[in-house]
Order: structure tokens, then C-alpha cells, then sequence
């Protein structure tokens, strides 16, 4: 995430095409230390490709992200269809299973008292 962090700084500064060196000085500046091989990966991956388009690109694949709360049932059937395979009824059932499992640790929470008896 830092060398992400200094890219980003470096294009906010107007720079529009950073280099290894200028990653480097930014995170020096900051006593952080530089990883050459996460930086050529970034600089390899940005190259030719303009930063506002990638971040309105991950904006969109994060707006399909599950990100509220519900427990455990929605993430068994969120996380089911990226798996490729498998038929509808299974992630169903196990979010079924789930869902009952969580109800008897929350009957199991009060350990026979109450806070306020």
C-alpha cells in the first residue's frame, strides 16, 4: 500500500509518469523503506494507463463488494458464486446452517445471567 500511496503522490504532484527514483525519494522522505520488486510490480502494471481511469475502475469492481453487516449467512452466498461451480441450492443450504449456528452462540451469551439483575 505505500509504494501505491507514493504513486499517488507522485501523480497528485503533477508528476503524470513517475519513476522507480521518485517512488524511492518519496518513501525516503518519510523514513519508509523502498522494495524494489513491489515497485517495478506497480510501475509495470500502471504503465501507459492513466491514473483516473484505474481508480473509477476499482471504484466499480468495489461497488459489487458485500460490505454491510448480517454475518456469516451473506458472506457463505456472496462468497459462493465466485467459486465457478456448484448449483444454487447448495450455498443456500449452507447459509442455512450458519445462520443456526450463530443463533445458539448468541442464546449461549449471556451464560445463564443477566447484566442488569
Amino acid at each position: 500500500m505505500k509504494v501505491v500511496a507514493a504513486y499517488l503522490l507522485a501523480v497528485l504532484g503533477g508528476n503524470t509518469c513517475p519513476t522507480a527514483d521518485d517512488l524511492k525519494d518519496i518513501l525516503g522522505s518519510v523514513g519508509a523503506e523502498a522494495d524494489d520488486d513491489r515497485i517495478e510490480l506497480l510501475l509495470s502494471e500502471v504503465k501507459g494507463k492513466d491514473i483516473t481511469e484505474l481508480i473509477a475502475a476499482g471504484r466499480e469492481k468495489l461497488a459489487s463488494v458485500p460490505s454491510g453487516g448480517g454475518g456469516g449467512g451473506a458472506v457463505a452466498v456472496a462468497a459462493a458464486p465466485a467459486g465457478g461451480a456448484g448449483g444454487g441450492a447448495a450455498p443456500a443450504a449452507e447459509a442455512k446452517k450458519e445462520e443456526k449456528v450463530e443463533e445458539k452462540e448468541e442464546s449461549d451469551d449471556d451464560m445463564g445471567f443477566s447484566l442488569f439483575d
